[in-house]
Parts: C-alpha cells; structure tokens; sequence
C-alpha cells in the first residue's frame, strides 16, 4: 500500500488550526452577544433577525444563555423601580397647585415582550411618566385646592392610585404604589385655608363643649326628677297612723337601753311616748 506523503498531514493540520484560530477570533468578538447572563432581577426576549423578528411570548428567565450572533436578546430588569416627578395641575377652579408624587412599579414579567414591541426599553419615560402626569392632572381638575389640600386629600390619592394602575396594568406594568409627596399652593391660598380649618376646628371643639354640658344638665335634671319621684312616694306612703307606729317602735328600742333614761307615755305629740334620760 502506497503510504500519503507527510506533507499532506501537515497541510490538513495547518488548515484545521487555521480554521480554529478563526473560529476563535468570531467567537471572541461575537461573544458578548452570544453568550447572555440573565441575574435574578431580570427577565429577557429574544428578536431573531432571519427567523421569526421577535418573540413575544418566550420569556427568558435568570441563567446563562447562548445564542446565535446575529439575533438579540433584550434583558429587561424586573425589579421594583420608583420614579418621582413633581408638576404644576390647576384645580377644579383653575388655581395653580404643585403636586409631587413618587409611584413605584414594575413590568409584568411574563409580557416583557409586548411591553417591548410598543415602547422598547424606555417604557418607564413612554408609558409610566407621561401616564401618571396625565392622571394626575385629570384627578386634580376634579377637586378644589383645599379638598386637594387637606379634606380630601386621601380620596385624590387613591383615586390616582386606581386610575393610573388600570392604565399601566393594560400595558403591562404592574403599579406597587402611588403617594403624594407634598403639595404646594400659593402662600395666601394656604394661609386662608389653615385659617379655614383652625376655626372649624375651634368651632367643633366648642360645639363638643355645648353638647357635653347640655348632656350634664339633662343627666342632673334626669336624676332631680328620679329623687323628687322618689321622695313623693315616701311622703305619700308616711301615714299618721305609720308614723306612730315607727315611733313606738323606736321608744321600744330607745328603752331597752342600757342608758339611764325616764319614759313619759302618751307625753309627745300624737300621743308618742317621751324618753327623758341624763345623757
């Protein structure tokens, strides 16, 4: 058998190391997108670019992943985030008011994909900012600076709270909380308006006042009524003839005393016995 010249193993071995020296240098360059870490916090999808465009409904959960270098995985953070804005509404009356409010929120992880497809990745400048302003601003219209202010400031704060959740919630973005930081009015404004509330709440104070002294005076008419009904039946029930039997009964007991004593009968008035004695 006629044996291949040496030459020819080492042309196949150049080649091969050749080949693999390429593959190297594609792999290193193409390896931050083909080799994908996804941390606990984040969740991703993936667009490929020749078989398919992206793909909404696979969600990619933490690992590492590898895939082709010519699709992209898009690795969303699915963490709780917050966001504060402060802004300038007009009340139910057109007065100004300055409004500060802080929502906390985060992307419903198995719709990352159809969050992707209508705002990328900025859909916290997209959808929640501008979404929560205008809410904000709807709610505040509703509602007088001192109802936002002070008597109903919780009632505005939910009803943001409920109407700017449903809004993210049907883009996919779950709203943790909503709260109003601080409002802000023009300083006459929120002066007349503390001055408002000091009286009403001198006023009620008062009106507690009245109200625990008129009950007072009800309950000690109440009780003088009971004592002058009471005294009515006694007196109505001490008859003559009672009375004199109380009294002999209570000369019996007087006289069976130890106390030296003179018993008078028939001496007192009505005919009651008289006990004299030297003590």
């Amino acid at each position: 058998m006629q044996q291949q010249p040496p030459q020819m193993d080492m042309s196949k071995i150049k080649s091969m190391m050749i080949i693999g020296a390429i593959a190297l240098v594609v792999i290193f360059i193409f390896s931050k997108s083909m080799f994908v870490t996804i941390h606990a916090t984040e969740r991703a999808v993936i667009f490929r670019q020749f078989s398919g465009g992206l793909d909404k409904d696979h969600v990619y959960i933490p690992g590492f992943e590898t895939i082709a270098p010519w699709n992209k995985l898009h690795v969303f953070n699915v963490a709780e985030q917050t966001k504060e804005e402060t802004m300038d509404v007009l009340d139910k009356n057109g007065l100004s008011i300055n409004i500060d409010v802080t929502v906390r929120f985060n992307p419903v992880y198995n719709k990352i994909g159809y969050l992707y497809e209508r705002f990328q990745m900025d859909f916290t400048d997209l959808l929640v900012v501008p979404e929560m302003r205008s809410v904000v601003r709807q709610v505040a219209g509703r509602y007088t600076a001192e109802e936002i202010y002070s008597t109903k400031r919780s009632e505005v704060e939910q009803s943001i709270i409920n109407e700017a959740g449903a809004k993210l919630k049907d883009n996919n973005v779950d709203m943790k909380a909503l709260l109003i930081r601080s409002i802000k009015l023009p300083v006459d404004i929120k002066q007349a308006i503390e001055n408002k509330l000091k009286q009403e709440q001198e006023a009620l104070a008062y009106r507690f006042k009245l109200e625990k002294e008129k009950s007072e005076a009800e309950r000690k008419r109440i009780a003088a009524e009971g004592e002058s009904a009471a005294n009515k039946i006694i007196n109505n029930s001490l008859t003559p003839q009672l009375l004199k039997m109380r009294g002999i009964e209570a000369t019996l007991e007087l006289s069976k005393s130890a106390n030296s004593k003179t018993v008078i009968i028939g001496s007192g008035k009505d005919g009651l016995p008289l006990i004299l004695g030297n003590n």
